[in-house]
């Protein structure tokens, strides 16, 4: 009896180590299976993570686009550059008459217009040219009443015609002279009273500089302002020997302004001689668009795409198709029923595009044009399970 009892408890543990062989190998293998088969396929659940369902036709109707996602970014080389003023957007005002600051009608930063008063010099020269208008005025109207008489005389037969054509020479000589003293005074700016001329600006833009004090002295040629328009601010690119020959005007360029603020630009020209002593090109940047703030002299870093040249291990896609998602950037990936959330890892924008460090596959395709859409239903339908 108790020999049989043992056999039945041995019986028993034997059936039940064969059926844990059998149970546990054919769950694991179905687990491994089924991610193999939602990662390759794309298939997925409405409760799985960062996964959406939605129809080809609603894709349609939101104007989603999709894009296949390729290796081959664009190449791109870094330099540093340095901010500076076009030649005819930039102007420096020097006094251009001994004298003394009577007037400060702009200040450091203040906006001006071309041709606009923002200064006024007391000085013996405005008088000087106020002078010369008065005497040439003065000769002018003496010759006239000259002529008129001769041309009386004539008329009357009294005297000759020489005498009329060389009274008539001598008051064209002098209104010459008239306008000459005219325009100069004008050009200086010559106040009314002839006591003071007139700072003006050459351009229009922003005073960056004014180095002068009411009251104070200043010589024929001290410096009294700087006024820089920042529509014509340009970049300049030192590019060594090896990389200058690689771009060309017209290639593309994304300016770095600190502060993670970036602006577009385009090379415009390239100087055909190596600087001697720097053995360097010097590439201009046209900027896009006016940048308020940015100044001549400020230093920034230029990243130059040089026109069919890529990176054959890059991957780059438009900017619309990335999407923050709970501080994580991601992009919705295509899959049979709809759409997943795959973080990526980002790096270099340019041109409207990013490029893709990791996160993505080539092959795969992604949604790029209202791809927010997306991220605005996946917020909501998190939402609701949340609920």
């Amino acid at each position: 009896m108790k020999r049989n009892y043992l056999i039945a408890i041995v019986g028993i543990l034997v059936l039940a180590a064969v059926s844990a062989w059998g149970f546990w190998p054919s769950g694991s293998a179905d687990h491994s299976e089924e991610g193999q088969s939602e990662e390759e396929g794309g298939a997925e659940t409405g409760s799985s993570e960062g996964a959406l369902q939605i129809s080809e036709e609603q894709i349609a109707a939101s104007s989603i686009e999709i894009e296949a996602v390729q290796f081959g970014a664009a190449t791109e080389l870094v330099f540093p550059a340095t901010v500076a003023a076009a030649p005819n957007a930039s102007a420096r005002i020097d006094a251009r008459a001994s004298g003394v600051v009577r007037s400060v009608n702009k200040m450091l930063g203040d906006y001006v217009r071309q041709g606009e008063v923002i200064a006024r010099i007391e000085s013996a020269d405005a008088a000087g040219l106020a002078a010369q208008v008065a005497t040439a005025r003065a000769r002018v109207n003496e010759l006239s009443a000259l002529y008129d008489r001769e041309k009386r005389l004539f008329e009357a037969n009294v005297t000759a015609r020489q005498d009329l054509e060389a009274a008539q020479a001598n008051l064209q000589v002098a209104r010459s002279e008239l306008s000459r003293a005219q325009a100069a005074s004008a050009a200086a700016g010559v106040s009314g009273d002839g006591r003071s001329l007139a700072v003006t600006s050459p351009i229009s833009g922003q005073i960056t500089s004014a180095p002068i004090v009411l009251g104070s002295y200043v010589s024929a040629g001290d410096e009294m302002f700087q006024i820089v328009n920042a529509s014509g601010l340009q970049v300049q690119v030192a590019l060594p020997a090896s990389d200058a020959a690689r771009i060309r005007p017209g290639d593309e360029a994304t300016l770095e302004l600190g502060q993670d603020r970036e602006i577009g630009g385009r090379v415009r020209s390239i100087t055909p001689a190596l600087d001697p002593e720097s053995r360097s090109a010097t590439a201009i940047i046209s900027l896009a668009r006016a940048v308020p703030g940015l100044q001549p002299g400020a230093f920034l870093q230029a990243r130059i795409q040089p026109s069919g040249e890529t990176d054959a291990t890059s991957i780059s896609v438009p900017e619309s198709a990335v999407q923050m998602v709970e501080g994580r950037e991601v992009v919705f990936v295509r899959t049979r029923t709809g759409f997943r959330a795959t973080p990526v890892v980002t790096g270099s924008r340019s041109g409207g595009r990013i490029v893709i460090e990791s996160g993505l596959q080539n092959g795969q395709r992604i949604a790029t044009e209202n791809a927010f859409l997306l991220k605005a239903e996946l917020g909501k339908e998190e939402a609701e399970h949340g609920h």
